[in-house]
């Protein structure tokens, strides 16, 4: 069974989390800041989460947004934590990348428009997708774990009744 992504462009270019570039700086560690604001990436097999296996869920470092269930990753081998779709519909936006003079379909996070990696049509079923992301964009809680205050600022002020039942779900909170 094939589950559809649409993972067309469908950047509005405007976000619920919005700070001026020198706050974002302030906020975000130097390889976060490259990462989420500049677009940048994370040399292969060296991100904190490419090897994590625990359950739990995956937030995005820019904005606290929930992303992807830790059930969704899996081991691709690229030497990025990937993952076959992502924890609601709404939680990602798509932009058209063609920076290494190739296409590609960027990913952002839906609250702050901030980069977290890129999405590939050579996943696993049921979708097919591979979403491959910086951890350096992502914040994981392992089930049972305490909410870092940006996640939770995020779900208290920010978060759809969709993601406030997907994180509910995993994390008992």
């Amino acid at each position: 069974m094939n589950k559809k992504i649409d993972t067309r462009p469908n950047d509005p270019g405007r976000y619920p989390v919005n700070k001026q570039e020198d706050t974002w700086k302030d906020q975000l560690a130097p390889m976060q800041f490259r990462v989420l604001r500049e677009a940048a990436t994370e040399l292969p097999f060296t991100g904190e989460y490419n090897a994590t296996d625990k359950p739990g869920i995956y937030f995005s470092a820019a904005s606290g947004q929930p992303l992807f269930y830790a059930d969704a990753k899996f081991d691709s081998g690229c030497g990025w934590p990937s993952f076959f779709e992502p924890i609601t519909k709404n939680a990602i936006y798509y932009r058209k990348d063609t920076s290494l003079g190739t296409i590609r379909t960027e990913v952002i996070d839906s609250a702050s428009g901030s980069h977290l990696g890129h999405v590939f049509e050579d996943g696993p079923p049921p979708t097919w997708l591979r979403y491959c992301m910086n951890s350096a964009a992502l914040i994981f809680v392992p089930e049972g774990g305490k909410l870092p205050e940006i996640v939770s600022h995020y779900m208290t002020k920010l978060a759809s009744e969709e993601e406030k039942e997907a994180v509910r779900n995993k994390l008992s909170v």
